[in-house]
């Protein structure tokens, strides 16, 4: 009898990457939430956990796994209701500890000397860099997604605005967030925190993400990706699989986030860790840890070594052993693509589908999703980073680095967008 897998904001693209693995047809995949629910500027954490309760506890069938790709609140939800019913997941304290900044520094430091100088501040008080730090630093919400209100600042002019506008904002992150730390045993000094900042020495270089996942205790690394920035920003230019580190240097990551994720506990779920690399120093620098599966990635991994990394996931939601294949796809690499305006705008036109359509006849193998929404500024759309605003993902996939950037312009000059200021 097929299994039945619930899966946190199923959408159309990943409903159709999981459909692909190999004996979909052993499992039924179905939407726990909608994503309009779940990504939201007004998360209600109690609310969408009753919600989702109610809709398992009213199916008619087995509840075989319970898994989810989005960030916050997703990645606290999943935990949760593994518990309640009774599935193979993550501990929700766990989870809780990678995803405050904070906490989360404190246990990376007991095990690596890999991480930048940090410090907790409340930003309705910090006027100034700490006693004993300099310009420039990092200040950035405990708990944030997709990099929002994490600001690099350099003077206290700079400072004064970035803490102005996160003051602005910290309840949509933090009240939520709040809510999930009330559910766990959190040290003094972390269980009231929600609404506190992290400030972080500034780091730089070759920016990787580290994809593993942890099962019944073992902790197992199975690929790098490289994020490569628009020049001259913090914003994402493209991510990029495999990643061009010399072994010992992925050698080393996985080392690393082996120990981390030993020592915060974190079990029975896949995991995504960025770090910088410092080509010249040879220095690595822990960024942050991601208690949860990178959608990001899926089809980058299918281009290269065969299968997206779904498969991963499912394996580890449902118990089973897990071993993603190496070099078995049709490329040797593969990049996605993030196309962004710099400035804010009205939208008036985007990219129609017989467009998206025959870019896929000009590019084989192209895949586009819009972002930007016609009649919408681009200040509107949520999960945005702090300098730009995304316009599509373009994912693409070749032999070598010159493939990609050529299959990239041509998918760029296919795509009309109308922007007015």
């Amino acid at each position: 009898m097929p299994k039945n897998v619930f899966v946190l904001g199923l959408d159309d693209l990943n409903a159709a990457t999981l459909h692909s693995l190999p004996d979909a047809d052993q499992y039924r995949f179905h939407q726990l939430l909608a994503p309009d629910e779940l990504l939201t500027d007004d998360i209600q954490l109690m609310k969408l956990l009753a919600s989702a309760e109610r809709q398992l506890y009213e199916f008619d069938g087995t509840i075989d796994a319970i898994i989810g790709y989005w960030d916050f609140p997703v990645s606290s939800l999943v935990p949760l209701l593994c518990h309640r019913f009774g599935t193979t997941g993550p501990d929700l304290e766990s989870v809780v500890k990678c995803e405050h900044k904070y906490w989360s520094r404190l246990e990376q430091q007991q095990v690596i000397d890999e991480l930048p100088r940090f410090d907790i501040v409340d930003p309705h008080e910090v006027t100034a860099p700490p006693p004993g730090w300099d310009y420039p630093f990092w200040i950035k919400p405990i708990k944030s997604v997709s990099s929002a209100f994490a600001y690099k600042v350099r003077d206290d002019a700079e400072l004064t605005t970035a803490v102005r506008k996160i003051r602005e904002n910290i309840d949509w992150m933090g009240a939520p967030f709040q809510a999930v730390l009330d559910h766990v045993d959190a040290p003094p000094g972390i269980a009231t925190s929600a609404r506190a900042c992290l400030v972080e020495e500034d780091v730089s270089g070759t920016q990787v993400t580290v994809e593993g996942y942890a099962a019944q205790g073992s902790v197992h690394v199975y690929g790098v990706v490289e994020s490569i920035n628009y020049s001259g920003t913090s914003s994402f230019l493209r991510y990029q699989y495999p990643a061009s580190l010399p072994e010992r240097v992925c050698d080393r990551l996985a080392d690393i986030s082996t120990r981390v994720i030993e020592q915060i506990e974190l079990d029975n779920v896949t995991f995504n860790i960025e770090y910088f690399w410092d080509p010249d120093t040879d220095a690595i620098n822990l960024v942050e840890i991601n208690p949860r599966h990178s959608q990001s990635h899926a089809r980058l991994f299918q281009m290269v070594d065969g299968w997206p990394n779904h498969l991963v996931e499912l394996n580890v939601a449902l118990g089973h052993p897990s071993v993603l294949p190496k070099s078995e796809g049709e490329h040797k690499v593969a990049a996605k693509w993030f196309l962004r305006r710099f400035d804010d705008g009205m939208v008036r036109r985007v990219p129609t589908e017989d467009a998206i359509t025959d870019l896929g006849r000009e590019v084989p193998g192209a895949t586009v999703n819009i972002v930007a929404k016609e009649g919408c500024r681009l200040s509107e759309l949520t999960h945005q980073d702090s300098y730009s605003f995304e316009l599509a993902e373009i994912i693409v996939g070749g032999d070598n680095d010159d493939e990609l950037s050529d299959k990239y312009e041509r998918c760029v000059a296919a795509l009309p967008f109308d922007i007015e200021p």
